[in-house]
């Protein structure tokens, strides 16, 4: 895992001095060190090296099953509560103690592809600007009680002559 020199735990500098004990100072033996006393200690860096980056992708899959577990439990506690809010409505004692408990909204994956990563979305509270978009005809604007047909300030002699002017006999909409 560790062969490049990107992701080679030993730094560059004792890499070269590696290096060095490997060819020209190989037949150099020194009290305690040697080209062979170097390259023991160089691959147990590499070995500890492999087993920090396990632990690490352990205990990353170990947050990320902790993270899914705590959704679960708050998604499972929120209608719990909802439950228990309906159940305590004619109990006011217990319908106060209820009130007091506040869950923080949940999050959930958005819907992609599989394969892609999923990011979580924070639910959204049920208001206009969240509500899905209505379908249809929008309604009829009614004028106001009271109106006329002529109230937007249009009179009947208006429409007349912009419909002479136009010289197809046909009234402009207003």
């Amino acid at each position: 895992m560790f062969d490049s020199n990107e992701n080679d735990p030993i730094s560059p500098a004792l890499r070269a001095l590696l290096e060095l004990f490997a060819t020209e100072l190989n037949e150099v033996r020194f009290p305690d060190v040697d080209a062979e006393v170097l390259d023991d200690a160089a691959a147990v860096v590499r070995e500890k090296a492999e087993l920090v980056a396990k632990a690490q992708a352990a205990l990353e899959a170990a947050r990320q099953a902790l993270h899914e577990s705590q959704d679960a439990l708050l998604l499972k506690g929120q209608r719990a509560l909802a439950y228990a809010r309906v159940f305590s409505e004619d109990n006011a004692e217990l319908s106060a103690k209820l009130e007091g408990i506040s869950l923080p909204r949940a999050t959930r994956k958005s819907p992609r592809a599989e394969g892609t990563a999923a990011e979580p979305v924070a639910t959204a509270q049920g208001n206009d600007e969240n509500a899905p978009k209505r379908r249809g005809r929008p309604p009829k604007v009614r004028p106001a009680t009271g109106g006329t047909l002529f109230s937007d300030g249009a009179t009947p002699e208006a429409l007349a002559a912009a419909a002479h002017e136009s010289g197809n006999g046909m009234l402009p909409t207003a």
